[in-house]
């Protein structure tokens, strides 16, 4: 009988911790497919690149959004390398900023009739300092354009 009801206590106790478990290991994951369900609905509705803030009710989140065209890389972890470094690099701007610097050039030609032709060039130059490395990809996709749609995401602190 004794026997009988410390099973029993034990079986209840295991069935407990087991169902507590599995509550808490299925939180995590399933918050993180919520939150690139989101934002694949968010840029389907409206597509958008770069680096963004992004809130719920606990947690904000910068997100780089990158998007390649899938042909001109060799291989798939090419692709995902890219992606992902271009992700760091945008991170990397918006948090330590960088200097732009722009030459513009003006050429001048005259033909033999007398009529002369210009053309201006613009050089467009960004500096950045800095590294970003905490990113982890959230998600990747196919867009609407055919081109692979990558998120990357860090979870921000309050």
């Amino acid at each position: 009988m004794r026997r009988s009801i410390v099973f029993a206590v034990l079986s209840l106790l295991l069935l407990c911790g087991g169902l507590c478990l599995s509550a808490n290991a299925q939180g995590f994951d399933s918050d993180r497919m919520e939150l690139a369900s989101f934002l694949r609905r968010m840029y389907n509705n409206e597509p958008f690149e770069g680096v963004r803030v992004v809130s719920d009710y606990d947690n904000a989140y910068l997100l780089s959004v990158i998007t390649l065209d899938k042909a001109k890389y060799p291989s798939e972890s090419a692709l995902n390398r890219v992606a992902s470094v271009k992700a760091m690099s945008e991170a990397s701007r918006y948090f330590n900023g960088s200097s732009i610097s722009s030459d513009m050039i003006i050429h001048t030609r005259e033909s033999k009739e007398g009529e002369s032709d210009v053309w201006i060039v613009e050089n467009i130059r960004e500096h950045s300092y800095g590294y970003v490395k905490q990113l982890e990809q959230l998600t990747t996709f196919p867009s609407a354009s055919g081109r692979q749609v990558f998120i990357y995401y860090k979870r921000l602190e309050q």
